[in-house]
């Protein structure tokens, strides 16, 4: 008989006892609780577009980070092929300047050539933090969205990882594992993420609540879209936590787009939702859950963080990458209007000059 050597047998002792640790925190967060996050993170003065979509290319999901003492937004943009990734630098998260793309259309048979949505991972999660990125095994991270085929979201999509040793405040292309982390297509595949895997958020847990290092949220489609766990231990390899989805909405509609802060003890989801039911048939906005294991979340059923009331985001108002920075909260969202315009907009907690 083959004998586990005692690195392995010592991490899965330290797995299974954070795994029974964790087990042990509440799995509800109160209504006071949530009440309190709401009235924190709220955003209702709307600065306008910063990164707005032009001759017909739409631009969508910002991912913001800062480094040597400049902000930098990762931003996706579809110009009819596919996703390509591009980057862009801010001295104050208001004015935004587009430095190039860092993940473009690739070679014929890529798996993912025409596809490639890129997600900041490894941030600093702290609410009001450093917002930097952390690097793990000598580099920096992103998750992102990938497929083969041409058009809007077409095809078999799934998440793929990217990494450089450079600098990710600089326009260069990164490189890719040559394999999807997660696919529909995989024998774990459960029934409400047997279809489409859409965008995934990659954080660093220091608790390793859930017994990993490594933790993704990624929004997936069976029949109506939900947002689902996996876990890593080396950022490569990615295995599914649970059969069944952490956040959903019945069988209608989207719950997607996970982004991951931390409010000491508490780990806040802002997420958007769309056409969950009649009632909010066509639209679209932002909201938020909490969790303090990462595993079980309560969700917010107060008024949403942002929804469309402006010109440039008068049909959906949602995506939401959240920044708190000298006492002001940054909403970054995806905005588009009645003519499926569609740009990067910002709302604030509190009033700015406009846009």
């Amino acid at each position: 008989m083959m004998k586990r050597s005692f690195p392995l047998i010592l991490a899965s002792v330290t797995a299974l006892v954070t795994a029974a640790c964790s087990r042990s925190l509440p799995e509800t967060v109160p209504a006071e609780e949530m009440e309190r996050v709401y009235q924190e993170v709220k955003t209702p003065f709307k600065y306008g577009l910063v990164i707005p979509g032009q001759d017909g290319i739409a631009t969508d999901s910002p991912s913001v980070f800062r480094k040597d003492g400049k902000w930098y937004m990762t931003y996706i943009i579809f110009d009819g092929q596919g996703y390509e990734t591009w980057l862009a630098e801010s001295p104050d998260l208001l004015e935004w300047k587009t430095l190039g793309r860092i993940m473009s259309f690739s070679d014929d048979g890529d798996w993912d050539q025409n596809q490639k949505a890129g997600y900041i991972a490894l941030p600093d999660t702290r609410w009001g933090g450093s917002y930097g990125l952390e690097k793990y095994a000598g580099k920096y991270w992103m998750s992102y969205l990938g497929g083969s085929k041409t058009g809007y979201e077409a095809g078999t999509l799934a998440p793929g990882m990217a990494f450089t040793a450079g600098n990710p405040a600089s326009a260069h292309e990164w490189d890719r594992l040559p394999f999807p982390t997660l696919s529909p297509k995989d024998g774990d595949a459960s029934w409400w993420d047997d279809r489409v895997i859409y965008k995934n958020s990659v954080i660093r847990d220091p608790k390793c609540l859930t017994g990993h290092p490594f933790v993704m949220f990624y929004n997936a489609k069976g029949n109506a879209e939900r947002i689902g766990m996996a876990v890593s231990d080396d950022m490569e390899h990615w295995q599914r936590l649970g059969k069944d989805p952490v956040l959903s909405h019945g069988d209608r509609g989207i719950t997607g787009d996970a982004y991951l802060q931390r409010m000491g003890k508490l780990w806040v989801m802002f997420y958007f939702g769309f056409s969950w039911n009649d009632e909010t048939a066509g639209k679209a906005w932002d909201s938020f859950a909490c969790s303090y294991d990462l595993v079980h979340w309560t969700d917010w059923t107060g008024a949403p963080l942002i929804e469309p009331s402006e010109d440039f985001d008068s049909r959906y108002a949602h995506k939401p990458c959240m920044v708190k920075w000298k006492d002001v909260v940054y909403h970054f969202y995806c905005a588009v209007d009645d003519d499926d315009n569609r740009g990067i907009a910002l709302a604030t907690s509190r009033q700015l000059k406009n846009k």
